[in-house]
């Protein structure tokens, strides 16, 4: 499967306009629902989603990227931050969220593009010509099998099923290697669908200016009457009607989504030659021009948009069953009827079925490439961490069966939703915001550990407590109203941790070395020499358990080893083991006439043991590694394996040892007394 960081990184343009499918296609569906949450006050609430984004995401997300800028985002800054068990729970947790965002968000994409292409004329004829082919002689109302077939052609579902396909395709076609193709496809299409929407937008702002100023003059007298019973430019007015938008802003938080995958997709923006690989300065530059970008040209779309299709379009029109249902937009160039029963034609003299379909196949395009772009951005984002915590087994990760689980999952979605709009809308938002709750909380964690030197530092902090505080509110409200994101969230928490239990235990064999770390040259050139001579007996010692002299003197006496036999201990000091994957650091010292290998950043004792027996055994006469008996029953130690890496370490040792070095002669031997 493809990664998105071997993908050769471009400029920063080019990958906004990747970013901007997913972010800017929400303006095919944003004013609709906009208008059909707030009516009057959708302007007003869209104004203040365009401050959470100016002044609450954005701050948290252009710290995020400095902090993180591999394309981890938040989640990686939490990781860094919180080891543990109860640091991967919240990772996992939030990871649910990115699959929910991933599977949703492709949905709901190509549910806005069916929206669009039903609702237009010359498809509907092409529909008729389908029926004619099917059952010939047939005609518009009978009850044939033409019609009928017809029927299902244009059904919302039908259609979203095949346009799914469709971004397969387009997935399918970067996988290939096409990437360079599918970003000039990419901003083609998104240049192209910002020009349509400017055009009609603008006609609708010069229109208002002029011959529909009474339109204008009639939302302010709504506006006013829905400040009431308070006069409106008081105090109290005001208070209410911020009240109103506050109220609204939940159903229009679909207008933050672009964030999340503008973080994924950072390894893509190209920086600089002299760039380091841990920090590179000039690609945190870039993803900051992007973000800034993407953020000031939605908070001049998102406003003009809506405050346009609330004043032009006849509130009827937003309801259930009528014309402008999910597609205010396209209603407008199509040149249906405006508010006043003015003809759209009258805003501009291009609007009409032919401008109307060259807007809902620019509309279609967008929203089919959006899901294409979220599969590209998030195609190694949950499969990465799903690897590097031990629960991906090797034949899932050779097939690239994620991405093909997250495609079945999205078409059950949208049967399951039947492809509804309004139903998909609820687990987007819940997604999106409890993924900005989560990078607004790195952000706050990430803060509190930077030196307190500066001014900017107590600032900062409390800017990102605020973002907290005003995104896990917003995220409450929609859970709130809608429970579904929370319950798709769910049964993907269930599902990973599922796989975390079955692969872990799985997988437990495994030696999970990626090889050492030295903590000094010397200590370098000293485990060199001692696996060029080999060595006769490794002893692991537990610290402070007992004195090293007496360990050697307990071991040679119960093991029966004479002086002349040498004996090196291994003390070994657990670090995080919920990580699979280890790479300790080695430190090789002599003390009181003894030789010893501390080791480190230990995932599990047992592994770092068999680690350093195979390594001793490559080159020399294989090793014998002495151990104590347990008084630990086998149960308690085999759960204490698993979970906390340091139980049954004898028997693991020597299972570890068969299964990574299949010649007997070359195993190191295990002596248990």
């Amino acid at each position: 499967m493809s990664s998105a960081r071997a993908v050769a990184p471009s400029p920063w343009q080019l990958v906004l306009c990747l970013v901007g499918l997913d972010y800017f296609s929400t303006l095919a569906y944003f004013p609709s629902l906009a208008v059909r949450a707030g009516g009057v006050v959708a302007p007003l609430a869209t104004m203040v989603v365009v401050a959470v984004t100016l002044f609450v995401a954005l701050p948290v997300y252009l710290y995020l990227v400095g902090k993180s800028p591999h394309g981890r985002g938040g989640i990686g800054v939490l990781e860094h931050a919180l080891p543990g068990w109860s640091g991967k729970f919240l990772i996992l947790c939030l990871l649910a969220f990115v699959a929910t965002d991933f599977v949703v968000t492709r949905n709901l994409s190509v549910a806005d593009a069916a929206e669009h292409l039903r609702s237009n004329p010359y498809f509907h004829k092409l529909a008729e010509r389908l029926a004619h082919a099917v059952g010939p002689g047939a005609k518009p109302g009978d009850d044939s099998l033409g019609q009928r077939f017809a029927a299902v052609c244009r059904g919302q579902l039908t259609l979203t099923l095949a346009l799914s396909l469709l971004t397969f395709a387009f997935w399918s076609f970067w996988n290939r290697g096409s990437r360079a193709s599918f970003f000039r496809l990419a901003l083609v299409v998104v240049c192209g669908y910002i020009l349509l929407v400017l055009i009609v937008v603008g006609s609708g702002c010069v229109y208002l200016a002029g011959p529909g100023r009474p339109l204008v003059d009639r939302w302010i007298a709504n506006v006013t009457a829905a400040a009431e019973p308070a006069i409106v430019f008081s105090s109290g007015g005001l208070f209410r009607l911020a009240v109103l938008a506050l109220a609204v802003v939940p159903h229009l938080c679909l207008g933050l989504s672009g964030f999340e995958l503008s973080m994924a997709v950072v390894p893509l923006i190209k920086g600089t030659e002299t760039d380091a690989p841990h920090e590179p300065r000039q690609r945190i530059r870039n993803a900051r021009k992007l973000l800034v970008s993407a953020a000031l040209v939605m908070a001049i779309l998102a406003p003009g948009t809506v405050f346009v299709v609330t004043l032009l379009v006849a509130p009827g029109e937003h309801l259930s069953g009528g014309a402008a249902v999910h597609r205010a937009l396209a209603y407008l160039a199509h040149g249906s009827p405006l508010a006043d029963g003015v003809p759209a034609t009258a805003i501009n003299s291009l609007f009409g079925p032919r401008f109307g379909t060259l807007f809902d196949l620019g509309t279609a395009a967008i929203l089919c490439l959006a899901g294409a772009s979220v599969s590209i951005g998030l195609c190694d984002f949950v499969p990465a961490y799903l690897t590097r915590y031990g629960m991906e087994l090797e034949w899932a990760r050779r097939i690239g069966i994620e991405m093909r689980f997250f495609n079945l999952i999205m078409l059950l979605i949208t049967i399951v939703f039947v492809a509804n709009v309004d139903a998909l809308q609820w687990v987007y938002a819940t997604s999106v915001l409890v993924l900005m709750s989560g990078a607004a909380l790195a952000a706050v964690v990430a803060a509190s550990r930077e030196p307190r030197a500066a001014l900017l530092h107590g600032l900062g902090k409390w800017l990102f407590i605020v973002a907290f505080l005003v995104l896990t509110s917003l995220t409450t409200m929609t859970v709130l109203i809608s429970r579904a994101g929370l319950e798709i969230a769910g049964g993907f928490v269930v599902a990973i941790l599922a796989t975390s239990v079955l692969s872990r235990w799985l997988r437990s064999l495994e030696l999970r070395f990626h090889g050492f770390e030295f903590a000094d040259p010397q200590s370098q050139e000293s485990w060199r020499l001692l696996c060029e001579r080999g060595t006769a007996v490794l002893v692991p010692h537990r610290p402070g358990l007992n004195p090293r002299v007496e360990k050697e003197r307990g071991i040679r006496t119960g093991h029966r080893l004479p002086p002349e036999i040498g004996v090196i201990f291994i003390e070994a000091e657990l670090g995080d083991p919920s990580d699979f994957y280890q790479r300790p650091l080695l430190t090789l010292l002599d003390s009181d006439g003894l030789q010893i290998i501390q080791v480190t950043r230990c995932v599990s004792i047992a592994h770092v043991i068999a680690a350093i027996g195979l390594e001793l055994s490559r080159s020399a006469t294989p090793p014998e590694i002495h151990f104590g008996w347990s008084d630990e029953t086998p149960l308690a130690a085999n759960l204490k394996f698993l979970l906390f890496g340091q139980g049954n370490v004898p028997w693991m040792v020597r299972a570890l040892l068969r299964k990574a070095e299949r010649n007997p002669d070359r195993q190191p031997r295990i002596v248990v007394g």
